[in-house]
């Protein structure tokens, strides 16, 4: 293949010239190193690529070879439990293959080609195959049956599937008989990355996706195939909301995409994941997640590239009949990858120096995300939610990446250093946060939990909105110049944020809360506020009321076990009237 030469090195950017043969995102290797890389633009014969590696040593005059292909995912058995860099590269076997520190020029298969995975045909020889068909099953993990599928490109009549027995990833498993002739395929797949993978339609989102965080589920929750955005400045917990969605959300696979966090963290990561049990299996969570690891060390331009090599990964489970969660920690650090590659480009800046395309790039990872009914012939239904990180600096949400993601996402849920630092975890501001979809899964709810699990919500968000007012009151003239009724509501707020609100993640029973378990807590509390307000206004003092012996009742109730929370929450409400009650006559008596 013709080969171009280097004319100019600028970190991460190289500019080479005889490059005719090329396209525009083509794979290229560069240097006597065969560095990897990619083409960003082309002017006539030169082109500018993005090498996802170190650069140092390479001058003009290097050697530069297309592969005539874009950047692509290889995908099938072997993703499940590994920790990949930003392109796809397994960490563990470079590990082996060069020690502790990435060397340069390194290629080792993102998919082990030695090994032999029991296949379990689930077609025979003779039938129609549709691109997106399921060929047969591998059981990865414990937790993951790999489905593995016809290619987009492969549909026709099925000449020969081997029997039942032991693979490698080379072996050929299947012959069908395309329009262009016999194709020979595999369980691996090959698929562009910056190409999103076809299906045959999508649909609302529409089903909440289970979090097991009563702050999220209750009164800003996400649905399946649905988009979400975690902000909030250093400290304020961004990764600890990441690692319990990853570890509790109601999803099938996670995909974490650790892009260009700093390396303690992203160590912190790979460390805990393999030790946190699945909650479902009661395995190691790593037994349906994908790891992308690629810290802020390592060269920018495959920070760049992380998010779509986990986005590809992710959609291909999809695809199979999954619901798959990809979280990226986070996208402010991939936009300033972008920013650097534009800067490098000489391109017109826009806002902070930011590319004036970065808008339409968060949009371009997001828009993957959703609700889609899969090609092939038996109709399955998949789901991709997509949770991005931003980390604005100082805490900004008017600075651009922050406000490009507010324009596209659905779900905002909005940190707070402050609550971080009073301990007050998921520390999100329940008064700067939204969700767009509480309307669209009302049906749900309504069918799912009971009819006035909505007006709870509404109920909820009220009293804490009322608190904020009431409190501006009390700063200026102190708590005793309200009313009763008024000294009840700051009081039902506070049982809201340190009895509903709050979780601790170090206590089994209250680390994650069921949906149902969430509304009967949410219910009582409630409840509480209502028989409150009746013995007020039959001449009951408020204080009295704040001090009955079933109010410590109500703040443990959160920790109630899960299987006998409803037993629990009855008795307490049967002292909570009786109680409430006996106060009420006594304040009549009085």
């Amino acid at each position: 293949m013709k080969q171009g030469s280097i004319v100019k090195v600028a970190g991460p950017l190289v500019v080479a010239e005889g490059m005719e043969d090329a396209g525009m995102a083509d794979v290229v290797h560069v240097g006597p190193d065969r560095l990897i890389g990619e083409i960003l633009n082309m002017t006539g014969g030169r082109a500018s690529i993005q090498v996802y590696e170190e650069t140092g040593g390479l001058g003009p005059g290097a050697a530069v070879e297309t592969t005539g292909a874009p950047l692509s995912a290889e995908l099938g058995p072997g993703m499940i439990g590994t920790i990949y860099d930003g392109i796809q590269r397994p960490l563990l076997s470079l590990l082996k293959e060069t020690g502790s520190n990435l060397q340069r020029g390194v290629s080792v298969p993102a998919l082990p080609r030695d090994k032999a995975w029991e296949f379990v045909p689930a077609v025979k020889a003779g039938q129609r195959v549709e691109p997106g068909d399921i060929l047969g099953t591998v059981q990865e993990t414990a937790a993951v049956e790999h489905r593995i599928l016809v290619p987009g490109d492969a549909g026709g009549t099925l000449k020969r599937i081997v029997k039942a027995g032991r693979y490698t990833l080379q072996d050929t498993i299947a012959v069908v008989e395309t329009e262009a002739g016999e194709r020979s395929l595999t369980m691996v797949q090959r698929w562009p990355v910056r190409k999103g993978r076809p299906y045959r339609k999508k649909l609302p989102p529409q089903t909440p996706l289970a979090t097991g965080q009563r702050i999220i589920d209750t009164l800003f929750p996400l649905a399946k195939g649905g988009t979400a955005a975690v902000p909030g400045p250093f400290g304020s917990g961004k990764t600890v909301v990441q690692h319990q969605l990853a570890k509790w959300a109601d999803v099938d696979i996670v995909v974490y995409i650790g892009c260009g966090e700093r390396g303690n963290e992203m160590t912190d990561v790979l460390r805990e994941f393999p030790e946190l049990t699945d909650p479902r299996t009661g395995r190691s969570l790593m037994e349906r997640t994908v790891l992308i690891a690629n810290t802020s060390d390592m060269p920018v331009a495959a920070r760049e590239a992380s998010v779509y090599t986990g986005i590809t990964i992710a959609e291909y489970f999809r695809d199979m009949g999954y619901d798959v969660a990809v979280i990226a920690d986070s996208t402010s650090r991939w936009a300033e990858a972008l920013r650097e590659m534009s800067g490098r480009l000489e391109e017109m800046p826009g806002e902070e120096g930011y590319p004036a395309y970065l808008s339409s790039r968060l949009a371009q990872f997001y828009e993957r995300a959703g609700v889609v009914e899969t090609l092939g012939s038996q109709s399955r239904q998949g789901s991709l939610t997509a949770v991005g990180a931003v980390s604005p600096p100082g805490g900004d949400l008017s600075e651009p990446v922050a406000q490009g993601t507010m324009r596209i996402v659905k779900v905002f849920w909005s940190l707070d250093a402050n609550l971080a630092y009073r301990r007050h975890f998921p520390a999100i501001n329940w008064l700067n946060s939204y969700s767009l979809y509480v309307d669209s899964m009302g049906p749900w709810y309504r069918e799912q939990l009971s009819e006035g699990f909505p007006a709870l919500r509404a109920q909820a968000m009220a009293l804490l909105q009322e608190e904020e007012n009431l409190q501006e009151i009390v700063r200026l003239v102190g708590r005793d110049a309200l009313s009763a009724a008024d000294r009840l509501t700051l009081e039902t707020a506070r049982m809201l944020r340190e009895d509903f609100l709050q979780q601790n993640a170090f206590l089994p029973e209250d680390s994650y809360t069921p949906l149902p378990q969430q509304e009967g807590l949410l219910r009582l509390i409630l409840r509480w506020d209502g028989l409150c307000r009746d013995a007020v206004e039959r001449g009951a003092e408020a204080e009295a009321l704040f001090a009955l012996p079933v109010r410590e009742e109500l703040g443990r109730a959160k920790t109630a076990d899960r299987d006998s929370w409803r037993a629990g929450y009855e008795a307490i409400e049967i002292t909570m009237a009786r109680q409430i009650a006996a106060q009420a006559q006594g304040g009549v008596q009085a």
